[in-house]
């Protein structure tokens, strides 16, 4: 007899799931017996670790445009969890959940490993059931996976272990109470309002000079983005979140905008009459127009977002590429072109100077700019991108320049340390045909980068091949971003005692697995060795030795971080090393204004 386990991954694979990522526990026993029998469909996917296998889940939400799916033990194991979920809670990915629970005899009695599950996932779940009844299990999953769908957000569905054993129902009595649900679904139109159309048409054609900021939720509507940006003469500055939205070899895409942002972004937005907001939720006010410096238009297809981040004057509640579509016959083409001139003026002179940036080292040790501008150029077709939370996300967002048909994406509302390699991974397995690179800063990857390479190993045969899997490691053993930060928002200096970390030989731990380890501590020979990763026909881990003490410098730097940054620096342990590079990365900044400097 077929038992409810065995019902459960049925129905997973009938909803189009193909890879369930996890870790094993008594409290799933039930459904490891059934994913035995299933026979790959679905397929278990083993990470090191349950945080890892959400994380996971949620990589294939983003690059798939499918529904994740993760599952884990009863207890601790469904604790750790909860990391990974809470990234596609805040990034709005949709990712079904399955945990293990004790028995329903058990409950209430404080038994081991008996959590209040469903107050644990409360938070991070638009859904949250446990099934105990065998009838049960076919309308729980499938409004787990209409819900998650629905709201592009998480659904968590619990089972005790006794139920899993038990006899499937494929099919509940016909009786009062019982529910009897389907496999489907299909994304609706979401339409913005007419008569809110009319009013920002009329604010963008009033506007002389239009920025744009997209975000994720722009991703469908690439041509229709460009179409507007033509018609109103503007710029695009791209959420981290959006960096696929469209390509950066664009003349009039700014780059990213914030604090790791780029110059033009900056200079766009601090010019501009008029903002233009697209899919985006990107939260940080003082990289957004003075309040009255500029009027407001934005589109999100959830209403609860529109208008919190920026005061507009038309707010359009619906579908971006939708809203897009019925916006553009509205717009008038703008006759001067010259904002858009000046913008791509200075997005030239951007590029020129991080590729100066990137292009001056100090003394023996590599420049960490040096190790995303010597990418760019080398990035494969169709690559997808992943990257952690650290200072190398700086120089993942502002020197690799996507074209067309490249993917990227990181943990962009949580910023969680971790992603960066299961991501990766998730997205390998997603597109075993695809090259995939992700930057991890090397404290991410003692975190657990390091541990998900073990799984790299265990399914080796189907991660290896003529497309690159490359890890690319920055060695600086410093926790650098969030050093950055103590001096910038807090205002002392460097504490070796948080911040230093273990110099761990990265490379040589990939070779005593079985991948390729590739080292590289010379400023000279950064693009030769990602020459060798990128040809290498199986997984790489690539370690860069960096400098700790290049500033991640901000567009324009706050009068209140400058003063703490000089107050830091006045007993910081790195004071001289910062001092001089600082300096070096500011000359080349003003010798970029010189006569002939800045222009192609």
């Amino acid at each position: 007899m077929t038992q409810v386990a065995d019902f459960v991954l049925q129905r997973l694979s009938e909803w189009g799931v193909q890879r369930v990522y996890g870790y094993p526990g008594d409290g799933i026993n039930g459904l490891l017996g059934a994913f035995d029998r299933a026979d790959g469909d679905p397929e278990f996917i083993q990470a090191r670790h349950e945080e890892t296998a959400a994380f996971m889940a949620c990589a294939h939400a983003k690059f798939t445009g499918e529904v994740g799916c993760c599952v884990a033990t009863s207890g601790p194991g469904a604790i750790h969890l909860l990391n990974g979920l809470y990234d596609a809670k805040l990034d709005h990915q949709p990712v079904v959940a399955v945990v293990g629970q004790q028995k329903r005899l058990s409950l209430g009695t404080h038994y081991q490993q008996e959590i209040a599950l469903d107050q644990l996932f409360a938070d991070v779940s638009e859904y949250c059931q446990m099934i105990v009844h065998p009838g049960q299990a076919r309308h729980v999953i499938d409004c787990a996976f209409k819900t998650a769908l629905t709201t592009r957000g998480v659904a968590t569905i619990i089972i005790p272990n006794d139920v899993q054993e038990e006899d499937a129902m494929p099919s509940p009595p016909r009786e009062h109470g019982s529910v009897f649900s389907s496999v489907g679904w299909s994304r609706p139109r979401v339409l913005p309002d007419h008569d809110e159309l009319r009013r920002a048409a009329d604010v963008l054609n009033a506007g002389d000079k239009v920025a744009m900021l997209v975000g994720q939720g722009a991703a469908d509507a690439e041509a229709e983005v460009m179409e507007v940006a033509e018609l109103l003469g503007a710029g695009v500055a791209k959420a981290l979140l959006g960096r696929e939205v469209l390509p950066d070899d664009l003349p009039y895409v700014t780059g990213p905008i914030g604090l790791l942002g780029s110059k033009a972004s900056d200079k766009m937005i601090k010019g501009c009459d008029t903002l233009l907001m697209v899919g985006s939720s990107f939260p940080y006010a003082e990289w957004l127009p003075e309040e009255g410096q500029a009027r407001g238009v934005e589109i999100d297809i959830d209403g609860r977002m529109i208008g919190i981040r920026y005061p507009m004057d038309a707010h359009l509640v619906g579908d971006s590429r939708e809203t897009l579509r019925a916006l553009i016959p509205l717009l008038r083409r703008k006759k001067d072109r010259g904002w858009r001139e000046k913008i791509e003026k200075d997005v030239r002179e951007w590029h020129d100077l991080a590729d100066r940036w990137a292009g001056e080292h100090f003394g023996r040790t590599i420049n960490p700019q040096a190790v995303a501008a010597e990418l760019s150029s080398r990035l494969p077709d169709d690559v997808i991108l992943t990257a952690d939370s650290g200072s190398g996300t700086n120089w993942w967002a502002r020197h690799l320049k996507l074209r067309q048909g490249m993917r990227a994406s990181l943990s962009g509302t949580l910023a969680t340390m971790g992603p960066g390699t299961p991501y990766a991974i998730a997205a390998r397995f997603a597109y075993p045909d695809r090259p995939v690179i992700a930057f991890v800063g090397d404290g991410a990857f003692q975190m657990n980068g390091m541990n998900e390479m073990i799984t790299v190993k265990r399914y080796l045969d189907r991660l290896s091949g003529p497309a690159p899997l490359v890890f690319c490691v920055f060695n600086n053993q410093d926790l650098n971003q969030v050093t950055w930060e103590q001096r910038a928002m807090a205002g002392d200096p460097k504490y070796p005692g948080s911040q230093d970390i273990p110099d761990v030989p990265y490379a040589a731990y990939a070779e005593l697995l079985g991948l390729k380890g590739i080292v590289c501590a010379d400023p000279k020979k950064v693009g030769d060795a990602w020459d060798e990763a990128l040809s290498a026909g199986r997984p790489v881990v690539l370690e860069f030795k960096v400098d700790a003490e290049i500033a991640p410098i901000p567009p324009h730097i706050m009068k209140e971080q400058g003063k703490k940054a000089v107050k830091a620096a006045l007993h910081d342990p790195q004071a001289t090393g910062i001092a001089t590079r600082g300096v070096r990365q500011k000359l080349t900044e003003y010798a970029g204004h010189l006569p002939g400097r800045g222009k192609k």
